[in-house]
């Protein structure tokens, strides 16, 4: 059976006036940089799941690749959050 490869371009969306048009994961307003700062924070991907209701392990590596590829953007994002 071939393996699933999620991809972020499709997974992760910015849309206009939802979170602010950050990144989010599919159609929620679960923001990458959210997932991004947990992560950073100590939680692991298993406490991450079990913490928002309806997340999938294909989110969270959706989320993780978008963090590897835009890693100035996730942080500034974290960097904004903080501030507010």
């Amino acid at each position: 059976m071939p393996t699933k490869i999620v991809t972020s371009k499709s997974w992760v969306q910015k849309t206009p006036n939802v979170c602010g048009g950050v990144p989010c994961i599919r159609n929620t307003r679960i923001t990458v940089h959210g997932l991004v700062h947990y992560r950073q924070l100590g939680l692991s991907d298993q406490r991450i799941l079990e913490t928002i209701q309806g997340l999938t392990k294909d989110d969270l590596i959706a989320a993780w690749e978008y963090d590897a590829e835009h890693p100035a953007e996730i942080e500034e994002a974290i960097r904004l959050n903080e501030e507010a």
